[in-house]
């Protein structure tokens, strides 16, 4: 049954296309309920008949027809002008469409952004696979090696005055030492033979051998402590100068480091020897 609104337009459509065909009324389509016309049914040629015969053309070429210029088609449905943002996707874990994540992101499209370093796609990652060799100690301490053959040897040269206390600064002045000095100097008995005269030094730390050495020709050897700061002080005063700063004070050894000094490192470099106090009067313990 064929009524109401699509029944107008469908006929509006089928005069517009058969404009040059005469316009008839159509027939009305509404059965009727009586036997009359139950029998008439089998009888009488229907309505679709009596159309097609005054037509005169195939009814299924008139529905091909105006389905190819019909008023709204699917395949012609488009958005509104300026609805061009894509839509945003939500709860689908990191970026979410908003391209924070490396790989692909909404409808395949590449994602902005970077991994980050070592990633390998969720696999175990060579830096885990590979086995490890050696240790390092993070809180190992470096030091300066020094001989006292090369300072018997600076000493006859006349680079380094036997009377005057010998620091670390006279020791890199005179490149006894190299340059890179990292947590300090340490004096070994290497040319100890060489050593006729007392002479005092000031040193990060000294072997047994060394200050057994020292103290036999009638010098002396102090452990003195100066933290990364002030080693620059020590040995770059000018640094200090330059950037119109004051020198820093001396800094007090940690506690593990106590009992391997004997006192206090001094800015600036100090140029006389300080004599060794008894245990109870020891600096590092009146400071």
């Amino acid at each position: 049954m064929v009524e109401g609104l699509p029944f107008l337009m469908w006929r509006k459509q089928l005069r517009l296309l058969l404009g040059s065909a005469p316009s008839r009324s159509l027939p009305n389509f509404r059965p009727s309920i009586s036997s009359s016309a139950i029998t008439q049914r089998f009888t009488d040629p229907s309505p679709w008949q009596k159309l097609r015969q005054e037509l005169g053309f195939s009814l299924g070429l008139a529905f091909r027809a105006m389905s190819s210029s019909a008023l709204l088609r699917l395949n012609d449905l488009q958005d509104s002008p300026g609805r061009k943002h894509k839509k945003r996707r939500k709860g689908r874990g990191i970026g979410s469409g908003r391209g924070k994540t490396a790989g692909r992101g909404h409808k395949g499209q590449k994602a902005r952004g970077t991994m980050k370093f070592g990633f390998e796609g969720g696999q175990t990652p060579l830096r885990r696979l590979l086995p490890k060799r050696g240790f390092k100690n993070p809180f190992g301490l470096t030091f300066q090696p020094v001989d006292l053959g090369k300072i018997a040897e600076l000493i006859n040269a006349g680079k380094i005055d036997s009377g005057e206390l010998i620091s670390m600064k006279t020791l890199k002045d005179t490149a006894a030492i190299g340059k890179q000095i990292n947590d300090g100097v340490k004096l070994i008995g290497r040319g100890a033979e060489h050593i006729q005269w007392p002479i005092h030094l000031e040193v990060s730390r000294v072997t047994v051998g060394a200050k057994a050495a020292v103290e036999a020709a009638g010098g002396s050897v102090r452990k003195v402590y100066y933290n990364k700061l002030g080693l620059r002080a020590l040995l770059k005063p000018e640094w200090f100068e330059k950037k119109g700063r004051l020198l820093p004070r001396a800094a007090r050894p940690p506690p593990k480091q106590r009992d391997k000094v004997d006192s206090i490192g001094r800015l600036p470099a100090p140029t006389k020897p300080i004599p060794f106090l008894p245990k109870e009067q020891d600096p590092l313990e009146s400071q």
